[in-house]
């Protein structure tokens, strides 16, 4: 298990939006909607570089900051536009130590955020700037003699994803979410593009996520998302479910009286069909008891062992994105549900 090697305070009242912490942990440094921040782990304030004139618009913007690979400078990209601030977009390099401004250079955009990678050899920061609807834009910037040398690539249709570890390649997806490429760097040149297809899905159902990178210099890490027949069938069994409620058969004390004295019986889905629950079945989300004590599980196909089936088969079908189903015990070894009931001798008994 992972645990934190080290935890920074932001100053009171400050709502962070981006971060970004030194290699010796010493100090960590945060955006805010009006600017950007030193901090040590103490939470006391080094210094802080404000985006004057303050802004109070919330248009779902964001400023964001990055270390240089050396630790010396922060990137931080400003929103200005956004922000209403009367002028372009900017991308401000500050003094890691002092926050005194080394350089900066206004942008063609209008953008909501920007995501910035440092390349570990060159010196040299990529910026990704997303526009919403409007596309992506990116950016590669070094600095000379103090000046701010800005090249931007040719597209603005793509999101940039990742650097390679060696810094010979970067990752970016389509902002059509149709497509990644891989990329020689500093020159962006495509070294090779993959559609959904590529990957054995329908790109009519299937589309790659804007997130992913590279596990190592020769491995990249891509996610596909789309809604397939077992989500599908999850959908419709969970509106069956909520509209058509089972038929109450006991009153719950009833059950929990059993369920206390053994007077119940764990039994697969397949089992289940007839018998009464012992105990109440949620499924988070969204967090509403699909079954309660006492009520009848029904057919086979009826509504609460058809919505759990669905449940099951998604189980099954993407481990480690199990679902929250309280009231239910799932079997270890074959990924079964096993629901609560009440024994038969028992119920023939009432």
């Amino acid at each position: 298990m992972l645990s934190p090697a080290l935890s920074f305070r932001p100053v009171p009242g400050d709502e962070v939006v981006d971060r970004a912490v030194a290699a010796d942990l010493r100090r960590a440094y945060y955006t805010t909607l009006d600017a950007v921040v030193c901090v040590t782990s103490d939470g006391d304030e080094v210094w802080r570089s404000a985006f004057g004139p303050p802004s109070d618009r919330r248009f779902g913007h964001w400023s964001g900051c990055a270390l240089s690979a050396d630790g010396r400078a922060v990137w931080v990209y400003r929103p200005d536009v956004m922000a209403g601030r009367d002028r372009p977009d900017q991308w401000v390099v500050l003094d890691a130590g002092t926050g005194a401004l080394v350089a900066r250079a206004d942008l063609s955009t209008v953008g909501q955020g920007g995501r910035q990678l440092s390349h570990r050899t060159s010196g040299q920061v990529l910026l990704n700037v997303g526009e919403g609807q409007d596309g992506s834009v990116v950016y590669r910037g070094s600095l000379t003699e103090g000046r701010m040398d800005l090249v931007r690539y040719p597209w603005d249709d793509r999101c940039l994803i990742d650097l390679s570890p060696d810094g010979r390649r970067f990752l970016t997806v389509h902002h059509d979410q149709t497509d990644l490429a891989v990329h020689t760097y500093p020159d962006g040149e495509v070294a090779f593009t993959l559609t959904v297809d590529a990957f054995g899905y329908d790109p009519d159902g299937t589309y790659l996520e804007w997130g992913g990178g590279y596990l190592d210099q020769d491995t990249v890490v891509v996610t596909l998302v789309g809604e397939t027949e077992d989500e599908d069938e999850l959908i419709d069994a969970l509106d069956t479910a909520f509209r058509e409620l089972p038929e109450p058969v006991v009153p719950p004390q009833h059950c929990y009286r059993q369920l206390i004295r053994g007077g119940t019986e764990r039994l697969r889905l397949a089992e289940a069909a007839g018998r009464v629950a012992a105990a109440m079945v949620t499924v988070t989300p969204p967090g509403i008891p699909v079954l309660m004590p006492g009520e009848a599980l029904g057919t086979p196909d009826g509504p609460v062992l058809r919505y759990l089936g669905a449940l099951e088969a998604f189980d099954r079908s993407f481990p480690g994105f199990h679902s929250e189903a309280h009231g239910v015990s799932v079997d270890p070894g074959t990924g079964d549900y096993l629901i609560e009931c009440v024994r038969e001798d028992v119920r023939a008994t009432w």
